[in-house]
This record gives C-alpha cells, structure tokens and sequence, in this order.
C-alpha cells in the first residue's frame, strides 16, 4: 500500500510543475557547446577559402562520409592561399556520425561542425552535400573566389599556428 501512495504522491507532484514543453519551429531550444551539428566550411576575411584539399578530413572519417577532390590554384583564378583547393568537396549526410573527426584533422580550420540541427531530405540525392552548400558567404570587406591576386603573394597554405587558448 505505501508504494501506491508514494507512486500516486509523485504524480500528483508532476501534474502541478509548469510543462517544459517548446514551440519547436517557433522557439528553439539552445543546444550545448559541445554539439556536433550540421558542417559548414569557413573562408578567410578575404574571402578565400580555407579548405586547401588536402582530404585529411575525408582520412580521418570512420564513416567514409566525405569526398574531397583537389585542383591547383593559380595567380589568375585563386580559390585558397595554397597550392591546391577543393575543387570538390562532398559530404553524405546519410553516412555521417557526427563525430567531428573531420574537424580535428583539419590543419586549416576549414570544416567545423555547428549548432545547426535542422536537417531533412525527401531523397537521398538531397543528402549529399556540397562544397556550394557547405561554404559560408563572403564576409563583408572580402571578395568571391576565384580571384585574381599578385603572384606570389600567398607562399603558405597553413597559416601560422596560435597557441591553444583552453
């Protein structure tokens, strides 16, 4: 009998708490600094690109979730400041697990997974997704690639390291 009384006691408890409960599309609820969601991949201020193509991020990969495919860059038509850009770069979202070894094998920084969890597909064609797709828009003072620059203006493809801050 005491356990039905302390079962009952606890649901009375429960019927007087405030509901937690969010208007999804309209409120959303903020996720935690540590989640992994959709992958974006950043660009310099200048507008470059930070993927280099080195497809260290597609090694890393225990899914086999990302195709990257390199081309060289040229004074006239400059997508990165190395060598070689990503001419394509693919990621299946059907295959992905979100574990963010993409990110920490990126000597660049370009690729970084998000708070974006908003991901839905009707096909499975919509779940690849591309470099066009991934990449974040110009910031204000850059410029679009490909560009044309000076020759022998960018000698390096990693850029020097900072020291860890955390």
């Amino acid at each position: 009998m005491l356990p039905l009384l302390r079962g009952l006691l606890t649901t009375l408890k429960s019927m007087a708490e405030k509901p937690t409960t969010v208007s999804y599309p309209e409120q959303k609820r903020p996720v935690s600094a540590r989640f992994r969601g959709r992958h974006v991949l950043n660009r310099y201020e200048n507008g470059l690109e930070k993927c280099i193509g080195c497809a260290l991020c597609a090694a890393a990969c225990p899914a086999d979730a990302i195709f990257v495919e390199a081309a060289e860059n040229t004074d006239e038509k400059r997508f990165s400041p190395g060598e070689r850009y990503a001419s394509t770069y693919e990621i299946n979202m059907l295959r992905c697990i979100f574990c963010g070894f993409c990110e920490d094998a990126c000597p660049t920084e370009a690729i970084v997974l998000e708070d974006n969890y908003e991901l839905s597909f009707t096909d499975r064609k919509q779940a690849i997704y591309t470099k066009e797709m991934l990449l974040n828009p110009v910031p204000a003072q850059g410029k679009p690639t490909p560009q044309q620059v000076e020759p022998g203006v960018f000698t390096r493809s990693v850029p020097e390291m900072k020291d860890p801050t955390d």
